[in-house]
């Protein structure tokens, strides 16, 4: 069967999940945390985007919606073409098959009353997939494709390491041959030593399954290792979007140029040249009116306190990226 690598897996389009937030003695709401306020994007099979941004600014909250285990405020979130930003519970079965999630803690998304075998066989089991010795065989093809030895199934997870129960995670997570993965942070809780070991066996089964990524992190080490287009969101929105080699090398955005610089240089003789912002982060309860970003940028004039930036195509040939600035 022939993949077509141009229509997206999965597009996004103009997502907002505004939280209540309850206030005085009768608990009324006022105010709305706005963790995801307006955000769009795609993704192609068999593609990784890299979103990142820093504790807070809704990545994970992003991730958890299109997963749909938030119900979104409003947007779409098309799937295969088909918009399942409201579909109930029962209509949203035939998806979970095709939409599954890596969580950041091993340790907290694995059943530790439950055997490993138990923990791989449950997606088969709610789907309906196969008998016992059908479903039994394939919790052990799973285990072989994530480098674990067939006497895992008997094991708990607490007589695992981090990156073992991770590898467990991910066995659970490909279990339903899915398209799309949602990475949230899956190497963030590992050693360093054995992050390189997770994100090399994430590349392998993307090339053997052609699986699509959303990979979610705050490291941009990693995010560069992996994608093939990164994402940089800042208080709920995307500030610039574009090819990994074009964020690194030539972003346009304030806000990823400071990123950039924050990477740690190798070399102990060369002088890394900093872009420090000043301030905190504003509260996603009360952001700042026009562009979120201007109350820590250098270059926020009038306009910028006044009116939110459009993502607008800046650069050209291999440095183009979108960004979301009135001064670029």
């Amino acid at each position: 069967m022939t993949v077509d690598t141009q229509t997206p897996i999965l597009e996004v389009r103009d997502l907002k999940m505004h939280f209540p937030v309850k206030e005085g003695v009768f608990m009324r709401t006022g105010k709305y945390n706005k963790a995801v306020d307006g955000v769009s994007f795609s993704i192609k099979p068999g593609e990784t985007l890299g979103l990142v941004g820093e504790s807070g600014c809704g990545k994970s909250t992003l991730g958890r919606c299109i997963a749909r285990l938030y119900q979104p405020t409003s947007g779409e979130i098309l799937f295969r073409g088909q918009d399942i930003s409201r579909l109930s519970r029962k209509q949203l079965m035939p998806f979970r098959r095709d939409i599954q999630m890596i969580f950041q803690d091993p340790m907290e998304s694995l059943n530790s009353r439950h055997t490993v075998g138990d923990i791989i066989e449950e997606p088969l089991l709610v789907q309906g997939v196969g008998n016992r010795a059908g479903r039994q065989r394939r919790v052990l093809e799973l285990l072989d494709l994530v480098g674990l030895p067939a006497r895992s199934v008997s094991r708990y997870p607490f007589e695992f390491s981090g990156g073992q129960r991770q590898r467990i995670g991910i066995a659970r997570a490909i279990a339903l041959n899915p398209g799309l993965i949602i990475c949230d942070e899956p190497v963030s809780a590992l050693d360093v030593s054995i992050q390189s070991q997770i994100l090399n066996l994430l590349i392998d089964l993307q090339r053997e399954l052609n699986l699509s990524y959303l990979f979610i992190a705050h490291d941009l080490a990693v995010v560069k290792h992996i994608s093939d287009r990164i994402a940089i969101m800042y208080l709920g929105r995307i500030a610039e979007i574009g090819p990994g080699e074009a964020v690194y090398g030539t972003p346009n955005h304030p806000y990823t140029q400071s990123l950039i610089s924050a990477i740690p240089v190798p070399d102990p003789h060369q002088r890394a040249n900093r872009v420090v912002l000043s301030g905190d982060v504003p509260s996603p309860i009360d952001p700042p009116s026009g562009c979120s970003f201007h109350t820590r940028c250098p270059r926020a004039t009038d306009i910028c306190r006044e009116q939110a930036p459009p993502l607008a195509l800046h650069g050209a040939g291999v440095a183009q990226t979108t960004a979301a600035c009135h001064h670029i």
